[in-house]
Parts: structure tokens; C-alpha cells; sequence
């Protein structure tokens, strides 16, 4: 019997929020409280995070965002500055002893990003996966990710870019170097792509979505069930949003 696990379409939430629901997805999983789970969502409004090492003020323009109406959150994975605005948000929360991870962590970044090649595959986008943790298409970028482990739970998440403004991006991101400024971005936009770029027709979120569904089904042989949100893990949700990734204290913490 095909072993079943959980899908969460969630919507949009802020970036405290997203990052919140995460968390409490990893924790009720760790108590054995719910099976094996793939999360989709998105963030309203934009926003960016920072991996867990990193400083949130030496990467982002801070007035800038609040000019804007830009989020930002620092992560509980490591990786680096994100803006995430039009793109699909997957998350992943499985046992590190489940059969199907491997106990190494960059054999695992190669197995879940399996599951993201696969779901491309399925909108007929032909991918490859680049170490550490980003996934291509025609050398381009189309996909990073970043992972977790913690309380024996692995926590994967990462985005498939839907369309990507470049400019508006480096506007609200920190450069090391002013004077370098506009050939980065003219670099940045050499390799990075989205599905707007190499898609013939029009590709929705929902679109999307179901084509990972497919791509986790295959790439773990597993049913993706349709869910909530336990009690739990929305009580668990609010209590890290509250005092943890909308507070400064660590969101600022380094």
C-alpha cells in the first residue's frame, strides 16, 4: 500500500506568518503528531528572508522595504537573502529517519530537489540540480532552496520563481559594493530565469501546484492527501509568529 502523506495549500500569509507555520509543521511532526507533510504558499506582501546566519541589516536596505511595503523575516534555515514576491513557496517536513532521506545532508538537498525536477518535468521544463542548493534551467537559476535539521525533523523549503523583477530586488537587497551595482544585476539577470521565460503558454500558481504534487508523488512514491492545519500546529503557528519571527530581537539578532 502506497504510504500517504499530508499536502497543505495555505495561501498567502506574511513572512512572520510563513516562516511560523513552518516551524510549528516541523515541531507537530516531531512530536508525532502529524505524517510526513508538502506545504505550498506564497507571501503578501512581498518580502525577504535571511538565512539563519546571516545579518539582516547588513543585507537588506531596510528603509527601502518600508518604503516599499516589503517584509522581512530571518529563516531557521541557513542559505542566503531571498526576495520572494511572484513565485511558488514549497516547504517539505519529514523524519531524518525516514527511508527515503538520506542521513547526508547534501545527498538529501539532491533528493528533495529530485521532487522539484520532477513537478518541472511535468509542466514539460527540463531541470537539473546544482549543488548545493539551487536547480536550473538552461544554466539558469529557476529555483533555490534551503534546509534544516532539528528535534530529528528535516525542514526543506524553497521557491520556483514564477517571474522575477530584478531591479526591485536589488533595491531592497544590500550590495557589497555600490560602484558594482549595475553589473551585478545585469549578471544576476544573465542567470537567473522564471517560468514566465520558459514556459510557451501562461503558467498559473495552480498550475504549478499540481504539477509538484505529481513530481513529490513520484519522486517519493507516496499520495499527496489534501489537509489543515491541525489545532496545534495553528496554536503553535501563532505562538511563533508572536515571539519569535516578528520579534526584533530575532529577526536582528546578529
Amino acid at each position: 500500500m502506497t504510504e500517504q502523506w499530508r499536502l497543505l495549500h495555505t495561501g498567502t500569509h506574511t513572512a512572520a506568518a510563513n516562516m511560523a507555520i513552518d516551524r510549528a509543521i516541523l515541531v507537530a511532526h516531531s512530536r508525532g503528531k502529524v505524517p510526513p507533510t508538502v506545504r505550498f504558499y506564497q507571501w503578501r506582501p512581498s518580502a525577504i528572508s535571511i538565512g539563519y546566519f546571516q545579518s539582516l541589516e547588513a543585507e537588506v536596505n531596510l528603509e527601502k522595504c518600508r518604503r516599499l511595503g516589503v517584509d522581512y523575516v530571518r529563516r531557521i534555515t541557513g542559505g542566503g537573502a531571498v526576495f520572494h514576491e511572484d513565485e511558488l513557496t514549497y516547504s517539505i517536513v519529514v523524519s531524518e529517519d525516514h527511508p527515503s532521506i538520506p542521513k547526508n545532508i547534501m545527498e538529501s538537498y539532491g533528493v528533495i530537489c529530485g521532487a522539484i525536477i520532477r513537478g518541472l518535468k511535468n509542466l514539460e521544463i527540463e531541470s537539473v540540480y546544482h549543488p548545493i542548493n539551487d536547480i536550473l534551467v538552461n544554466g539558469k537559476k529557476i529555483s533555490g532552496n534551503a534546509q534544516t535539521r532539528k528535534e530529528k525533523t528535516v525542514l526543506q523549503h524553497g521557491t520556483i520563481i514564477m517571474d522575477v523583477d530584478v531591479d526591485k530586488m536589488f533595491s531592497v537587497l544590500k550590495v557589497p559594493n555600490e560602484k558594482i551595482k549595475d553589473k551585478l544585476i545585469s549578471d544576476v539577470k544573465e542567470r537567473v530565469t522564471s517560468l514566465q521565460h520558459v514556459c510557451e503558454e501562461p503558467t498559473s500558481f495552480e498550475d504549478v501546484a499540481r504539477a509538484l504534487k505529481r513530481g513529490f508523488e513520484e519522486q517519493f512514491e507516496v499520495t499527496l492527501k489534501e489537509d489543515g492545519l491541525t489545532l496545534e500546529e495553528k496554536e503553535l503557528s501563532d505562538t511563533f509568529e508572536r515571539e519569535c519571527f516578528s520579534v526584533d530581537a530575532w529577526n536582528y539578532r546578529r
